[in-house]
């Protein structure tokens, strides 16, 4: 029986004619296409993008030097310095991410105990040279500064599947 039904739609082309008509439904439906700079499409609460510090709302840098994000980096772009201060705290001295090491894993965020390294919303950060890409304390501070917001917003979201 299937070498009769396989013959018949060899000779009548049921194929061919069912690849046409998906062609023609999908010609007129509205189209889904976005204007990209102008436009942005939805980012999930997960997305991993660029890396940024956090701070507390004191102003205080929330990394505690506990170098959890340099040991379990599998790319071992992360490096850590750091000294403990007048009140027995240690906080870092250096804080660097080698971003062209970087494999975007976020297991450096998930080691975090107190959420001071995350992975932001920024996907749009190519650069001229590859030196713009190791990015220091400084910068990763400043990229938390602008999107602290964005990303608190991003963790309360995201708080259930953690």
């Amino acid at each position: 029986m299937s070498f009769i039904r396989r013959n018949i739609k060899m000779v009548l082309w049921t194929e061919l004619v069912d690849g046409l008509a998906l062609t023609l439904r999908y010609m007129f439906r509205k189209k889904v296409t976005i204007n990209y700079p102008f436009e942005r499409g939805p980012l999930s609460p997960r997305f991993r993008g660029e890396h940024a510090l956090r701070r507390y709302a004191n102003g205080e840098e929330r990394c505690i030097a506990c170098k959890l994000c340099e040991a379990i980096c599998p790319a071992q772009a992360i490096t850590i310095e750091a000294e403990p201060r007048d009140d027995g705290s240690r906080r870092t001295t250096r804080y660097d991410i080698d971003m062209l090491k970087c494999i975007y894993c976020g297991l450096c965020e998930e080691a975090c105990p107190v959420d001071a390294i995350v992975e932001g919303p920024n996907f749009e950060y190519s650069t001229e040279t590859r030196e713009e890409l190791m990015y220091d304390k400084d910068k990763l501070l400043a990229n938390g500064d602008r999107w602290e917001t964005e990303l608190a917003e991003r963790l309360r979201m995201d708080a259930d599947y953690r």
